[in-house]
């Protein structure tokens, strides 16, 4: 009841509470290399006149790399955001945000002082009500302009070097998908040549640290054009599935009944558009993708090239990858063997954890056998399909992280492919994310996995917001316990004092009469439950 009390009273005192940014892509910041916007909150350049942060110089990652890309400057992606920024917002304490104006993940407050832990669910277990929801919000994010963030329709050179900014505007969701477009696309080395095995968020050790951040960015946006800050990406957990099961007009769409590469008139998604679909016509014309619209989401579930996939993952291939104790080993890259990290990516047998490049397994499974937009890397994010499937493949991680415990040193600080050091910026994000920082579990960055959450822990949770508040407003409530504490005592004296004046002393007549010893010693106390 004390506890309940105490919850009641907190809650009552409780607060209310690359992508380019829009502020940055002016000629002036290209031109001077800075992005440090105003926060509205104290116009002041990064917040610095309230202590959330200020504008500072990048500190580049200078650890030697990988063999696999052999050209220097020829690549914006290269030292990011360099070509485009050396200067951008550093945010103090729990402050976040290109301008430092938003909570670091996992707090909330108009302090950023404030603990916070949501759950992720299995898309399955959510009621009618939350699934609708969630498509609702898809659908919004689709058509909802991006208020904050433009995408990068040339090169830096394109762009005269900055005097010529080339910027567009883009939704919600497709500004996700372009950033998996641009983090994956390949090369543009001039006169149509371009250098392919180059990924910054693909066979190599930031794989599972860069799609961590991706989905809490996404689904902090989400959260912000709805309001709703509860939202969190469900997942669909996919272990020993004979077939797409969230492939229902209900969920993520059926199949056309004519065509059956086609979503099914039923689904909303079936009127959605791909962008940055077309690869090798970017490569082609030396350009990026603009984000125009390219045609419907394409989709057909098992009939992939059996050859390559012959199954969708099952339980035991899951649980051989986790008993792998080597976040990363030899090459980092896709021929790495006995790596949780390649052979959770789907580069190795799931059974032995050789890599085998003639194989797609686990999580490269899943993109092959949907056999549609899924299965191109550079536009596979069109397909909301990969938000769940993302969003499992990170649960699998965090059991690793979880089993294993692997310090941040376990993450390799060198000789990765160019990207994917512990200490380089994770393309094309900012504010600016090393991958290290998301080389951590998901509590720390505020989310937890329904199927992973210790009942324990999960009421710790649920009394931490409490507990952090009362942590903040301790001084007042042991002051308040000494007032009242004072005005108690002062009250029984009164009490007391008033009753002494009104005893009467008993006579002899009205006096108890004492035991003798012996009936004392053979008296017992019980007590009747």
């Amino acid at each position: 009841m004390c506890l309940l009390a105490l919850g009641f009273l907190l809650g009552i005192l409780q607060p209310a509470s690359g992508q380019f940014p829009r502020a940055c892509a002016s000629s002036e910041s290209l031109l001077r290399k800075e992005c440090c916007p105003l926060w509205a909150g104290d116009g002041s350049p990064c917040g610095e006149l309230s202590g959330r942060g200020s504008c500072q110089e990048i500190l580049l990652s200078r650890a030697p790399l990988g063999p696999q890309f052999p050209f220097t400057g020829v690549d914006d992606r290269e030292d990011w955001p360099a070509v485009f920024y050396n200067r951008t917002c550093q945010c103090n304490s729990n402050f976040m945000g290109f301008n430092c104006g938003e909570c670091r993940f996992g707090f909330s407050g108009p302090n950023c002082a404030e603990r916070r832990m949501r759950m992720r669910r299995s898309i399955f277990q959510l009621s009618t009500r939350e699934k609708n929801k969630f498509l609702a919000y898809l659908n919004l994010a689709k058509h909802t302009p991006s208020q904050d963030y433009v995408i990068a329709t040339g090169t830096y050179a394109q762009m005269n070097n900055g005097l010529t900014p080339m910027f567009r505007n883009i939704s919600v969701y497709d500004l996700f998908v372009w950033m998996h477009y641009y983090v994956s696309r390949d090369t543009l080395l001039g006169d149509a040549s371009v250098w392919r095995d180059i990924d910054f968020a693909h066979e190599a050790p930031g794989f599972l640290p860069w799609h961590r951040l991706f989905l809490v960015l996404w689904e902090h946006e989400i959260q912000k054009i709805t309001g709703d800050e509860n939202f969190t990406i469900p997942y669909w957990d996919w272990r020993d599935a004979e077939g797409c099961d969230v492939c229902t007009d209900e969920l993520m769409g059926d199949r056309h009944p004519t065509n059956p590469q086609l979503l099914s008139p039923a689904s909303f998604f079936s009127s959605w558009q791909v962008i940055c679909s077309l690869s090798e016509e970017y490569n082609s014309q030396q350009a990026l993708c603009n984000a125009s619209n390219e045609g419907p989401i394409l989709r057909n579930p098992g009939n992939h090239d059996k050859t390559r996939t012959p199954r969708l993952p099952s339980s035991a291939d899951v649980e051989f990858c986790l008993t792998l104790t080597q976040y990363e080993s030899g090459s980092m890259d896709k021929l790495a063997n006995f790596s949780f990290r390649n052979t959770l990516e789907g580069f190795a047998n799931p059974q032995t954890g050789i890599a085998n490049m003639s194989q797609s397994s686990l999580h490269n499974a899943l993109h092959i056998y949907m056999n549609g937009s899924m299965s191109q890397v550079q536009g596979s994010a069109n397909d909301p399909i990969f938000i769940l499937h993302h969003a499992f493949v990170d649960s699998i991680f965090e059991q690793w992280l979880r089993r294993h415990r692997p310090l941040r040193e376990v993450y390799p600080a060198a000789n990765a492919p160019i990207g994917h050091n512990r200490e380089y910026y994770m393309v094309p994000f900012i504010p600016l994310y090393r991958n290290g920082e998301f080389f951590t579990s998901s509590r720390e960055l505020g989310y937890d996995y329904e199927y992973l959450a210790d009942p324990v822990d999960s009421f710790q949770d649920f009394l931490m917001p409490y507990l952090e508040q009362a942590r903040q407003i301790w001084q007042w409530l042991v002051g308040a316990a000494v007032v009242g504490g004072t005005i108690t005592a002062l009250i029984t004296g009164l009490i007391v004092l008033g009753c002494r004046k009104k005893r009467i002393r008993p006579t002899a007549e009205t006096q108890p009469l004492l035991m003798e010893s012996e009936d004392y010693h053979n008296v017992s106390y019980q007590s009747n439950l």
